[in-house]
């Protein structure tokens, strides 16, 4: 098992992935380079958060044009597994992996605290154990946030049941307040219908130990992993 984490020009949270998956998932894992090709080595591909160039544009438009995404779209075709957080998800839209786009955040501020999160479908490789319904505190810090799509996505999202995580208060009820950026129904992460291809915004890496006041993150990250043995028996 081996995953590999992109990295592109001004990327700031790939460290933190990394980190994650060698500490406190114990699997190996590489840096690549947004100018690699070949990903015949990896498992999975985590689209860290951060920034990319070109974000001054608009968040992913240039980075899904980099060499990586033609080799990660070939990838996700064979079915392994894809996971975009935050400036991840923005490209992973971008470049068509996922539906929908993220635009600027209602407020038009950038935001950065922990939030709530449900889980709205446990029945994915990167929430297997994590239960359904289950409340999560993963922090957020983005600018383009916003999850938006037409009608005719948002009902395709639903009844495929691709709609992940929503964002919610502490009791899990998914209010307008709760919602700090404006996304449509509170959509805080999406997968693909093969579900082997996720994105949200909230910051998982950023929650996996108590000293940073979540280790909520901790299971997506063993999901992913169990998923991966499971596939490789």
């Amino acid at each position: 098992m081996k995953f590999g984490v992109l990295v592109f020009p001004g990327s700031n949270c790939d460290h933190d992935a990394y980190h994650v998956l060698s500490k406190h998932v114990g699997q190996p894992v590489d840096f690549v380079w947004h100018k690699e090709t070949d990903l015949s080595g990896y498992d999975a591909l985590i689209v860290p958060g951060g920034f990319s160039y070109g974000d001054y544009l608009r968040a992913g438009a240039l980075a899904r044009f980099s060499p990586v995404m033609t080799a990660v779209k070939e990838f996700a075709a064979k079915g392994k597994f894809v996971f975009g957080i935050c400036n991840g998800f923005q490209i992973l839209c971008e470049a068509g992996l996922l539906p929908g786009a993220l635009m600027r955040n209602e407020g038009l501020h950038f935001i950065c605290k922990h939030v709530n999160i449900r889980v709205e479908n446990a029945d994915t490789p990167f929430t297997t154990d994590v239960p359904q319904g289950k409340v999560l505190s993963i922090p957020i810090a983005h600018a383009e946030g916003n999850y938006v799509c037409d009608d005719e996505t948002f009902h395709q999202l639903e009844e495929n049941h691709q709609i992940v995580f929503r964002y919610c208060d502490e009791k899990g009820e998914t209010t307008t307040k709760a919602n700090p950026n404006g996304s449509r129904s509170n959509i805080a992460g999406i997968c693909n219908l093969d579900r082997n291809v996720i994105g949200m915004m909230p910051h998982p890496e950023r929650a996996c130990e108590n000293l940073l006041g979540s280790n909520d993150g901790r299971d997506i990250f063993r999901s992913l992993t169990n998923a991966i043995a499971q596939a490789e028996v």
